[in-house]
């Protein structure tokens, strides 16, 4: 639970290959089904923070969770989301249902430019490692070891319904 007057930590949730890869032409070049299960325990209750062409890629918003949408396109609209015209706009947004919900983290899910963007404010990262080569489009900064200590590994067996094998991490900003 959040403590009075304390500021949502900024969680990252991405799965990267083994290349830096993230996604290609808007989607993952991957299916890893196990990954989406853990992305949605991790995540449920939490206001989630991502970019339109992300959330296009989804599809439909994420039930459960406040889906907040950074857009400069002033047109888009789509049932079930919250629309942000910026970053400060979209964490004031989330902040804001973290505190309603009681919640002590803000998901931020993508894509690209949205991770750039606040990368230096990250406190934590969630990153399921697919290890894989796939050609790709988009990509993550690199997960500096001097900034980030991994503080949680699980090497993770290849599902039946996964196209490559991963494993889970977590790291904290140092």
């Amino acid at each position: 639970m959040v403590q009075e007057n304390s500021q949502p930590k900024i969680v990252f949730h991405f799965a990267v290959a083994d290349n830096g890869v993230i996604g290609k032409d808007n989607d993952m070049p991957w299916h890893v089904s196990s990954d989406l299960k853990r992305f949605k325990a991790l995540t449920m209750g939490k206001p989630l923070l991502m970019g339109r062409r992300t959330f296009e890629s989804i599809g439909r918003p994420l039930p459960g969770r406040a889906n907040v949408v950074i857009t400069r396109d002033e047109t888009f609209s789509a049932k079930g989301i919250l629309i942000a015209s910026s970053i400060e706009n979209a964490m004031e947004i989330c902040e804001q249902d973290a505190d309603v919900k009681g919640v002590d983290e803000i998901a931020v899910i993508g894509g690209g430019s949205i991770y750039k963007a606040l990368w230096d404010r990250a406190d934590r990262l969630y990153v399921t490692h697919v290890h894989a080569e796939p050609e790709g489009d988009t990509f993550v900064p690199d997960i500096d070891e001097q900034v980030w200590k991994q503080i949680s590994k699980d090497e993770t067996m290849q599902g039946e319904r996964d196209s490559a094998p991963m494993t889970f991490a977590i790291y904290e900003r140092r």
